[in-house]
């Protein structure tokens, strides 16, 4: 197929980019992987390739957080076409489609619309039928063209089933049987005038629309961020990662990222901001990045006196909304900050700033000790499980990441306060991170042990636990050498070739697998061991500013080698094992099969760190840093920066970097052609799981 190119304002630069069919990955009934299409709103429908029978909870049709029904079934002249026996099965971007010899099915969704289309199309048959698992339905009732069910966890609304054609319909209890000519069905949700208008919509205009939805898609990869390189393996699982996260910007109740799929099609406040640098920006998606900083201010804790006082949510739902997380509001301010560097335009700040106000003073008038720490509870931060009300891995009262996080919102904040010529908060915010940053270095560094202290118990003792989260501190240590040498302690303690565990492997908490109930809980192993991707993206910053970028580089890979080949098609996961399963070699996936901040930290790196494109609109500069691996020898790519793009081309060891229509002074800093060895990286390698770990031990351990 002909590579979609992208034309530059002066029409010149082309730049090829893959489309959505070129992405199709074709799927073995051995592999039957996972795969998952959302609406762009509040739906979402989740499978396998090759499973006849629904196995996983939320298997099917999910709307605004409820469950509407689990799958369906096909059949030709009344024999139903087993998906195990299909002859192909492809999966691409925007639709699923299944090949028998008798027919060919192709599932899709449709943006913002309560509907999913089923074409039946290439039938040897005189006639097609549908069956739906009637496990989360009731109240079947049949008219002369159409079937309609209550899903039992939304019964206020309906489902109904009609031939994609108009025709009469049969139903026998079990299928729902039409003449071939039908081409397929379409199955609509809500009231029954909701569903009656999506139904004629699609009947009058689905190939328009199924089309818009497929432009979209090519646009984003296209206009936004196009990419050819000499690694087609590169290319393609770039291009499914940037599809996979867009499936999670939604507008479910206000604009908002989803934390992840299955189960947390919602917004979540920490998870939303740590992955709008990957979601949103990188990828020049300005627009909605404004509109989520808007739309979540409304959401702010406003009842003074509330212990959340000041807070944006942690959890927002169509149902609820909760306040429980120290990092959450400062990402958000951090946040806010970034997308002016992105586009120089600071006309949204207007609606956020009492926000901000809001949050930093409550802060500091509240929460904060006399060094400028933020205070919070034991599972205020990332590392949020609890079991029986009980923190799993308890991180109060000062945790060295809730630090740096308050650090940075404490200057983004001080920033803001000048743009919007408040002056008087502008400094005193920056004199309480001053302070702050004055006193960390002395208080979480432990230069003997080359360790960033978890965290300061309310007792003023250090936690001595052997965790990722000092990785995000750099900022407020001026010991750049020791910097470098917890770097590498980071890596060959913590970093495995599928991931970055959540605790040592040799601590008496650990625990090798998520899940493994013989011995434990998994809330147990949530955070004590198990790997976390979104922690990939910060490790391999910081070997890639050390100059390790060949080592950051196989991570890298072995993260588009899951989104290609493993698990859930284009996807990545939430977490993994941190050490394999017995035979076996490579550790397995857990959590949720796509999960937000893994992919947005995968291509935050590429682009901030890997290509070194980080721009600063309100300096007037945009500093661009290569960091290539080797093997990459050839690469075409664009990025939307302010309202233009650079451009960026590197062939035959040389780099062709430009400015179009963008504001500001390209700062390009380019590799001098040496290769230094830091002597501090000499042999660094993986972290590689220790066998002597004795599961018997830790079952005896939680028996007792």
């Amino acid at each position: 197929m002909i590579p979609l190119l992208m034309a530059c304002n002066d029409g010149t630069e082309k730049i090829p980019a893959l489309t959505v069919d070129d992405l199709a990955v074709t799927v073995t009934p051995q592999e039957n992987r996972e795969y998952s299409y959302t609406d762009k709103k509040s739906g979402y429908w989740y499978g396998r390739t090759h499973q006849d029978e629904p196995i996983d909870w939320f298997s099917g049709w999910n709307i605004a957080m409820r469950r509407i029904f689990s799958d369906y079934a096909i059949a030709v002249d009344g024999k139903q076409l087993l998906r195990q026996e299909a002859k192909t099965v492809t999966v691409s971007p925007d639709c699923l489609t299944r090949r028998w010899d008798a027919a060919t099915e192709r599932l899709q969704m449709v943006d913002n619309m309560e509907l999913l289309n089923i074409g039946i199309t290439d039938v040897v048959g005189d006639s097609i039928a549908i069956s739906l698992n009637e496990s989360l339905l009731k109240n079947a009732t049949v008219a002369d063209d159409a079937l309609c069910y209550t899903p039992v966890e939304s019964d206020t609304n309906i489902i109904k089933i009609v031939p994609a054609k108009p025709q009469k319909v049969a139903f026998d209890g079990k299928w729902l049987k039409v003449p071939a000519s039908a081409s397929g069905f379409v199955i609509a949700f809500g009231d029954e005038a909701r569903c009656d208008s999506l139904i004629a919509i699609f009947r009058s205009s689905g190939n328009r629309l199924l089309d818009e939805r497929k432009a979209r898609m090519n646009s984003l990869l296209a206009d936004n961020t196009p990419l050819h390189s000499n690694l087609p393996e590169l290319d393609r699982s770039l291009a499914w990662i940037t599809l996979t996260m867009d499936q999670l910007i939604t507008e479910q109740q206000g604009k908002g990222i989803y934390a992840g799929l299955p189960w947390f099609n919602s917004y979540w406040g920490r998870d939303m901001f740590i992955s709008m640098p990957g979601a949103t920006l990188v990828t020049g998606q300005f627009e909605w990045t404004a509109d989520i900083l808007k739309d979540f201010a409304k959401l702010q804790d406003v009842r003074e006196g509330s212990e959340t006082y000041g807070r944006i949510p942690n959890l927002a739902t169509p149902d609820s909304i909760i306040y429980n997380t120290a990092d959450g509001t400062p990402r958000y301010v951090i946040e806010a900050e970034e997308l002016l560097k992105y586009t120089g335009d600071k006309s949204f700040l207007e609606a956020i700033y009492p926000a901000i106000v809001r949050t930093i003073d409550q802060s500091i008038a509240h929460e904060t000790d006399e060094s400028g720490y933020l205070l919070h509870a034991d599972a205020d931060t990332w590392m949020d499980v609890k079991r029986n009300g009980i923190a799993g891995s308890p991180r109060g009262n000062r945790a060295n990441d809730i630090q740096y996080l308050w650090y940075s919102e404490l200057m983004a904040g001080s920033h803001m306060a000048t743009l919007m010529g408040d002056t008087a908060r502008a400094d005193e915010w920056k004199a309480v991170a001053e302070r702050l940053a004055s006193n960390f270095e002395k208080d979480y560094c432990d230069k003997e042990n080359i360790l960033i202290y978890d965290h300061l118990n309310a007792d003023g003792s250090a936690d001595m636990q052997y965790r990722p989260n000092q990785l995000f501190c750099f900022d407020l240590i001026k010991d750049d050498l020791f910097k470098q040498k917890v770097t590498r302690r980071v890596w060959e303690n913590l970093v495995y070739p599928w991931g970055v565990s959540s605790l040592e492997q040799h601590d008496p908490q650990f625990h090798p697998q998520h899940e493994n109930w013989d011995f434990y809980h998994k809330d147990d192993a949530y955070h004590n061991g198990t790997v976390w991707l979104w922690n990939n993206g910060i490790a391999m910053q910081r070997m890639i500013e050390y100059g390790q970028v060949e080592t950051a580089w196989t991570l890298f890979k072995n993260m588009n080698r899951q989104a290609l080949h493993e698990g859930a098609v284009g996807s990545l996961s939430e977490n993994a094992d941190a050490h394999p399963r017995k035979g076996r070699q490579w550790a397995g996936r857990s959590g949720t099969f796509l999960q937000a901040w893994s992919n947005s930290e995968q291509l935050r790196v590429w682009y901030q760190y890997f290509l070194g494109i980080r721009p600063d609109l309100m300096q007037g500069v945009v500093t661009v840093e290569p960091k290539l691996p080797a093997e990459i020898t050839e690469l075409e790519t664009s990025v939307k920066i302010g309202n233009g793009r650079l451009i960026y081309r590197y062939a035959n060891g040389k780099f062709d970097i430009r400015l179009q229509d963008v504001d500001a002074r390209l700062n390009l800093i380019l590799p001098n052609g040496e290769t230094k060895e830091n002597p501090i990286f000499s042999g660094v390698d993986f972290c590689h799981p220790d066998s002597t770990i004795d599961f018997p031990c830790l079952k005896q351990r939680y028996q007792e």
